[in-house]
């Protein structure tokens, strides 16, 4: 582990009344960067962020967030995170501004020094024009945004976000997107799990997939989109007549014989050599005569590298988060 490292865990491991949640988990997130968690329900993500946030002891294996032991040094850890949870904590029966001011008094930042933070957060996550309205007339977007703004009170150098943006519309996700980027873009590091594959690709440098309580795979979006195969063309022809002349044309063009779709009179072709492969693979075409209305380039998307893996991975004994 380097001096860059924000948060470090080798070997974690949890067990809930007979079930194993987590089963050796290792991770690490450079600091300033993002690290995606993606699993299925009950995969052991939510675990895993109780026990970095010093929530949970773990039964065995160790880990490190900003240089301090989890569980040895759980009080310094705690200074230097945020933690928003799957459920906004905030107290309905006061404002936004009051919500935030409380905090910041009782991070001893006093009376000026609350107020103008609490400025500036309602001003960043777009909540001025509901500051002095009781949070229990917020939607649910809004207490998202306002619980996110109480985690960088104290400008954590790592913040941990649980799931933050599932039930949002997407105006609400978009908002809090932009202020994630803006948080790592000044150096801080952020641990995010979700289920929405769309946001992890959004927002992450790094991935890690849980299942059954272990890391399946990681890696880049990239790099896990390239485990599902090559990019695809799919072919759509003018006549449903033409795609056995269509098929014989690319036979030998690449490694894998084209998907054929009768009823969308469409073909999906393997890439192998990407560019070069859509030139020959139309040149073919247009050398037998083949009348083609539609191209359309398909790349493995994180959803497909998701789906996959998890289908991979063998069923164990149920577990909970």
């Amino acid at each position: 582990m380097g001096s860059d490292t924000a948060v470090y865990a080798e070997g974690l491991h949890k067990r809930y009344k007979g079930h194993h949640a987590l089963r050796g988990i290792d991770l690490s997130v450079a600091a300033g960067s993002v690290l995606g968690v993606l699993g299925p329900n009950g995969a052991g993500k939510t675990t895993t962020v109780r026990v970095l946030s010093t929530l949970l002891a773990p039964d065995a294996g160790h880990a490190t967030v900003a240089g301090y032991d989890v569980v040895r040094q759980s009080r310094e850890v705690r200074r230097r995170i945020g933690l928003a949870g799957q459920y906004a904590a905030v107290d309905e029966l006061l404002t936004g501004r009051e919500n935030l001011v409380l905090l910041g008094r009782l991070l001893r930042q006093g009376r000026r020094g609350a107020r103008r933070r609490a400025d500036e957060l309602l001003a960043r996550f777009a909540l001025e024009s509901a500051a002095d309205r009781p949070v229990g007339t917020y939607s649910g977007g809004m207490r998202r945004r306002l619980d996110l703004a109480t985690c960088i009170i104290a400008r954590p150098p790592v913040l941990f976000l649980d799931e933050p943006t599932t039930g949002l519309d997407p105006t609400s996700r978009t908002v809090l997107w932009k202020v994630v980027r803006e948080l790592v873009g000044e150096g801080i590091t952020v641990l995010l799990t979700t289920q929405y594959l769309e946001e992890a690709d959004q927002l992450a440098d790094q991935i890690v997939v849980i299942d059954s309580g272990e890391v399946i795979a990681a890696g880049t979006p990239a790099e896990l989109k390239r485990t599902v195969g090559t990019d695809h063309l799919e072919v759509a022809v003018a006549r449903p007549d033409h795609l056995p002349a269509a098929v014989s044309a690319l036979s030998g063009l690449t490694a894998a014989k084209p998907v054929v779709e009768t009823e969308a009179q469409r073909l999906t072709v393997q890439l192998d050599s990407g560019l070069e492969s859509i030139a020959a693979i139309a040149g073919a075409l247009r050398s037998a005569g083949i009348e083609v209305t539609d191209f359309e380039l398909r790349r493995p998307t994180l959803d497909d590298a998701f789906f996959q893996l998890t289908e991979r991975n063998e069923p164990k004994a149920a577990v909970h988060e």
